[in-house]
Formats: C-alpha cells, structure tokens, sequence
C-alpha cells in the first residue's frame, strides 16, 4: 500500500526550497563582491624596501598596509583587498577602480614631505604637519588651487623661514615630496616640470602654524597632494614585483559571458540526468539546484570574493556534483538488476557507494587544497571555490538524494516500478543465477580490455616519447606568468591586424620591445602583445591612455618581474609534487600500494598529455593552466578510485578463488565492465559544462577550458588503460605466491 504521507512531504519540502531560492537567490548574488577581472580594477604586488637602512619586520608591513588602507579610502574603492605575504611582500587588490593610473600612483608615492634650502639642506619634514590638516584650497589673490597645511609648531616654522630668509638673494623654501638622494634644486629649477612641488621665496620670518604650498597646480593636483599628505607618509619605499590591471569592459564582458555559457551547461546537465536517469535524475536536478544555491549562500557568508575562475570552478562543481548521484545510482540500478527489491536494492546501493564518493572526493579535495597553498590571487580564489563546490556537492549528493529518494522509496510508490529506474525487466537476473561472484552482465561483456593491456601500454609509450621530443625541440610557449615580461590584451569593435597594433606600439616609443602579437576572437577584434621586460607605471599609464583613446576600450595590461616569475615556477612544480605524494599516501592507506603507484602514474600520465598538446600547438601556459592540470590530477583519479574501490569489493566476494593471474584478469575485466557505463556518464557531464565554458565562456579562460577537456579525455584513457592494467601486471606477478611460514622452535625436528 502507498503511503501518501511521505510523497506529500516531498512535495511540500521540494516548494520550501523552491520558495527560499526564489525568493533570496538575486539579494545573495547582490551581495557577492565581484573581483577585479569581473568589474575592472588592478592588483600589484609590492615589494618591501627600507628606507635609510631600516629593518623590514612585522611592526612595519602592519603600519605599511595602515598607511595603504588610509590611500585606498581616499580613492573611496569598496572592500579592498590589502594583505602581508611572506616576510616583506604586500599585496594589493582593488576592484572597480575608476581611475587607475592615479590610484597606482596614489599608493606607490611614499608622500616623504620635507622642507629644504636651494642648497638642497633638510630643515623641516612632514612629522611636524598635523594630521589630516593639509587640504586643498584657493589662493584669494589669484583663485588658483594650493594647498594649505597646518603645522604643529610655529616656533619650528618660524626658525625654517628664517634660516631660508638669511641665504637671500637665494631665499627661496623648496617643498619636495620623495626627495630622493642625488636630486638638485639646482638641477630641477630650470626644468618645466621640476620634481619638487614648491619653491616659494621668504620675505620675512612667518612665525605662524598655517602654510600654504603655491604652484602652478590644477585642482585635481592639489587636491591629491593633500589626499596624500592626510594619508600619511609610507616608512618604507615600494617596488612592484607584480602588477595586473583589468579594464571594467573586459570584465563586464567576462562576466556575461562565462555566466551565460554557466547556465547553458547547467542545463545541459540537467536534461542529460532527466533523459538517462529518469526518477532519479529529477532527484538529482533538485539537488543540484540545491547545491548551486548552497554554494552562493556560503561564499557570501564567508565575504568572499568571485573571479571568473570562481565561477568557473562553480560551473564545473554542477559537473563534479553529479557524480556522487550519477555512482550512487548506477549501483541501485545494479542491485535492482541482480533481482533484489526496490526498497533492498535502494539501501545497498547508497551502503555501496558511500565509499567509493568518499574516497574521489577526498583525493579531489587533496589537489584543491594544495592548490589553495600554492596557488595566488584568482588561482586562490579557484581553489576555494572548489575545495566549497567539493565539500557541498558531498553533503547534498549523499543527504539531499537519501533524503529526497528515500521518501520514494519509503512511500512504496516505485515498488515494481524499475522503468523508473531505467531499469527494463529483461535485464533483472533469476535470484538463482550467479550474482554472488558480482558477475552481473552488462552491455560491455563483449569487450576484453585486458587483452590488448601490451598494445595499451606500447600506445601510452609511444604517446610518451613523443611529448618527450615535442617539450624538447618546441618548448612550452611560457607566458609571462613563469617567463616574466609584460602582456597588454587589447579589445576593439572594429577587425584588428598585427600590422596596426605594432605601428601603434612603435609610435608609443617605449623602453621595452614587443616579443608577439597574436590575434583572436570571431573577426580578430581581441589582440595580445607581450614585451620582453616589465613595463614601468608611467609607461603603463601612458599605454592605457593611448589604446583606450585608440581603440575604444581600456586595454588589460600585467607584469610580472623575473624574480615573482621563478618562485610562481616553483610553486607550480611543488603544487604538482604534493598532491600527487598526498594521493599516493591516501590511496595506499585506503587501498594498497600497488594501486596507488599505479593511480599516481596514470595522473601523471594525464598530466604530461596536457603539457605536451600545449607544446604542440603552442598555446600559453600561465597559472590558470596549473590550476586546470591540478584540478584533473584531483578529478581523474575518481574514475580510477572507482574502478579500483570495484576491484576491491570483488576480490572480497570471492576470495580464494582468485587464485591465478587469468583470475586476477577476470576481476579487472568485471570490474572495469560493471564501472564503465558510470565512468563514462561521470566524465561526460563534466565535459558538457568544459564544453560550455570552452565554447561560449570567456576569452579570458580559453586555455584553462581546454587544458581541463584534454585533461578529462585523457584521464578517461588513462583510468581504463592505464591504471588497472598496471595493477593487474604488478599484482599478478605476486598472485598465487605461498607466504614463506615462520618456523617456530617446536615445530623443528630435534
């Protein structure tokens, strides 16, 4: 009999949920802070320096960024991001910036305020101002903009105008702002645009706490100077090490277009479990709804901030998701199929699954977690989009689905219903036939991948050689990420050719020759110039300004030092390391240690295959591609751990008559049969959003797409192919072997 209770309270349950996302979704996405490449703005890492041989310690960086957060509130830029890394780094992030070129400039400027002869003598610094006193103002003589300054002792002023009164006729008081050693009045009073701000001459002793700085000033000048001076001067000197800037165009654009290409893979998910899971996939549709609105929830709630590699790695999360549903199912389907009950076959197959989800998304949850370490701004922001999407796909897979399905299941109401389950009567078992060796029949019987395992392993060899040879004669085309340099992406409405942006760059006449250009984009409207060297800020400001007047959109434009380059080189290798010995660790704790060597050179395998089509086609590797390739070693090791969690459990059920290695092929070749059909669906709904991401996302993470599709095909070869093949070789060699018996002295003849 149906019990209608419990279908009710799905019901009602399912319009709760659907009435909290409704109505709370677009105030939660409100909330969410955009990062710097959605919304424009720039990130610069500096590089600490001491001023007059001062130590760099933590007293300092932390007054350093106080003095930062002063600049930053006076360019009124929202939440901005000022962090200390390492022992004499600061980085800086600030998204939606207007004006970027005086933003840099306004945090950059140490604002060392001093007061000197003609002579060059120091007799009176910016201490003596009172805080926050400088403001811009206008002379009531002339109407023209200066800065009025309020300092804290009129003694001390007076005795600075009158040491300045007595070197008459050269009684001028020359205010400098960075006075830097080795500068000159007299070298700088006969330029047109002197360094100092000031240089006024005294008439009389000003015995007086109010002063004025005259000049040939516009009000927006004025007015930054006294910005800077409230804000306080920076104990140190600052020195870019790493600089990216991001047009609000380019970011807008991104943001359309990587959501729009998100919620067609979403969908594409969607129907794809509503067409080959039937019931359950409806289930699956409402928990991943749930998880998509779980996901923003807890990154607003953590003030997090999204990047388009963030929203990527949201898309991909629909993707990673689904496979908890995807194994959970497939093993219902396999217990109804051995003729057991709806209701029975319903608790084994969540029992049997339960391990093997936990086990993929834990070593999943490795490679993110190291990637979070190692990783650097949206790279770090990547990684903890991801490490989130892991953690909340687990719980709604494993709770929303028991939750959602159990009440189904419980209701009586799918009792003989296995249609529901995509389940056809032809294919359940007599309960007398032999299940209980786990030898259930499946549409891959035919196939024997452990036969041609030499061709397999000849194949995957002679893969490897030739990436050997590629990567040596070819290289890595490195961007400037790993190489240093700087790369300036620019945008236009119009059909862009090599020709015009290298005539537009020689006429810019800049310090640093351009390496490349390359073009992209449907009409080749986006082009991208790399420089062999770091553009200068001046030089930056200057290129800006001339492409966004040229062109119609302010360009995007990074840096990269040779220093920031080298440590990012190495991180990425370390990153790569460490998540593969955290897998074999976990791998060989939960299983055994063939089967992690095994897994580990099947990932690694995977990984190469990446590097060398990269190398082939010459596509850049930047750090997003580290992402991209981290992201398949924690990934595509899910098809293997299910392959092998299969092994396992056969291996148990029949125990000793495993007693040979054509035994032991048998196993593998059950077991990579009977997994199959879920590693394929698996790997194919994390194609469909890559796809998506690829075709219709944004330029921006073109190659990160396409590492991860390779990556994803790859790793489908490698799991099928590769691991388990290995494992049964290695394996074999030691099947049927007697342990050698430990004697004990009562046993010995005497």
């Amino acid at each position: 009999m149906v019990k209608k209770g419990r279908i009710i309270i799905f019901f009602l349950l399912v319009l709760l949920l659907g009435g909290l996302i409704g109505t709370t979704t677009n105030q939660i996405s409100g909330n969410i802070k955009l990062g710097l490449d959605l919304q424009g703005g720039f990130e610069v890492l500096y590089e600490v320096k001491p001023v007059n041989g001062d130590t760099i310690n933590q007293e300092v960086l932390i007054s350093t960024v106080k003095a930062l957060e002063k600049r930053v509130n006076v360019l009124g830029v929202s939440e901005p991001n000022i962090q200390i890394e390492g022992e004499d780094r600061i980085r800086v992030q600030l998204a939606g910036v207007s004006d970027q070129a005086k933003a840099r400039e306004l945090l950059s400027t140490e604002a060392q305020l001093t007061f000197r002869d003609v002579n060059d003598q120091e007799l009176m610094t910016g201490a003596e101002l009172v805080e926050n006193g400088a403001k811009q103002t206008f002379d009531p003589e002339t109407n023209k903009p200066i800065v009025a300054l309020t300092i804290k002792s009129a003694e001390k002023f007076a005795e600075v105008t009158e040491h300045v009164l007595n070197l008459a006729p050269n009684n001028q008081l020359v205010i400098w702002l960075d006075y830097k050693e080795g500068d000159s009045f007299a070298e700088e009073a006969g330029k047109e645009n002197p360094k100092f701000i000031s240089a006024a001459r005294v008439g009389q002793v000003f015995n007086t706490t109010t002063v004025t700085i005259t000049g040939d000033f516009t009000i927006e000048e004025a007015k930054e100077i006294a910005d800077l001076l409230n804000a306080g001067a920076l104990p140190v000197e600052l020195e870019e090490m790493y600089s990216t800037s991001v047009g609000a165009q380019f970011g807008e654009k991104a943001l359309q277009t990587t959501v729009f290409a998100g919620i067609i893979g979403i969908l594409a998910v969607f129907l794809f479990m509503l067409i080959f899971y039937r019931f359950p996939g409806i289930i699956a549709v409402i928990t991943l709804s749930v998880y998509i609105y779980l996901v923003l929830l807890v990154f607003d709630w953590m003030n997090g901030v999204l990047t388009l590699p963030g929203i990527a790695a949201i898309i991909l999360g629909v993707g990673m998701a689904v496979d908890a549903n995807i194994i959970t199912y497939e093993r219902i389907k396999e217990e109804l199929k051995t003729g057991k009950s709806v209701m029975s076959a319903y608790k084994a197959g969540n029992k049997r699954s339960l391990s093997t989800i936990l086990d993929a998304n834990i070593t999943t949850l490795l490679a993110a977690g190291v990637l979070f370490v190692y990783g650097t701004s949206s790279v770090k922001g990547f990684a903890t989009m991801l490490i989130l999407s892991i953690l909340l796909s687990f719980l709604t897979a494993i709770y929303g689905t028991r939750l959602f399905l159990g009440l189904w299941v419980n209701s009586r109401f799918l009792n003989k219903k296995l249609g529901y389950f995509g389940v056809k009567p032809s294919e359940v078992q007599n309960i007398d036939s032999d299940v209980g060796d786990f030898k259930v029949p499946t549409r891959y019987d035919k196939f024997d991948f452990v036969k041609h395992r030499k061709k397999y392993f000849a194949f995957s060899i002679a893969i490897v050689v030739i990436g050997i040879v590629l990567l040596s004669t070819m290289k890595l085309n490195l961007g400037i990420d790993f190489a240093s340099g700087s790369r300036v992406e620019i945008a236009s409405e119009q059909k862009l050719t090599k020709e015009q942006i290298e005539k537009d760059i020689e006429s810019l006449d800049l310090n640093i020759e351009a390496k490349d250009i390359r073009l992209s984009g449907d009409n080749s409207e986006l082009g991208v110039v790399r420089f062999v060297g770091e553009l200068s800020q001046k030089e930056i400001n200057e290129l800006k300004g001339f492409i966004k007047d040229k062109y119609g959109s302010e360009p995007n434009v990074s840096t990269v030092s040779p220093t920031v380059g080298k440590e990012l080189a190495k991180n990425a290798m370390f990153a790569v390391l460490i998540a593969s010995i955290g897998i074999i660790i976990y791998v060989t704790i939960r299983f055994e240690i063939y089967m992690a060597v095994a897994a580990i050179v099947a990932l690694l395998y995977d990984a190469f295959f990446i590097i060398a089509i990269f190398s082939l086609f010459r596509l850049e590797v930047d750090l997003t591609f580290i992402a991209a390739v981290l992201t398949i070693v924690g990934y595509s090791i899910n098809d293997t751990i299910v392959t092998f969690d299969r092994i396992r459990e056969i291996m148990k059920i029949r125990g000793k008559k495993v007693k040979n290695f054509d035994d032991l092929a048998e196993v593998v070749n059950d077991s990579l049969r009977q997994t199959l059909g879920r590693s394929v669906s698996t790997v194919f709904t994390v194609v469909i959003v890559t796809v998506a991401l690829l075709l219709l996302g944004s330029e921006s993470i073109f190659n990160f797409s396409l590492a991860l599709l390779i990556g994803l095909i790859a790793g489908t070869y490698s799991s099928l192919f590769i691991a388990s093949q290995l494992w049964l070789v290695w394996k074999g060699k030691n099947i049927g072997k007697k342990k050698p018996v430990k004697l004990v002295e009562e046993d010995l003849e005497p």
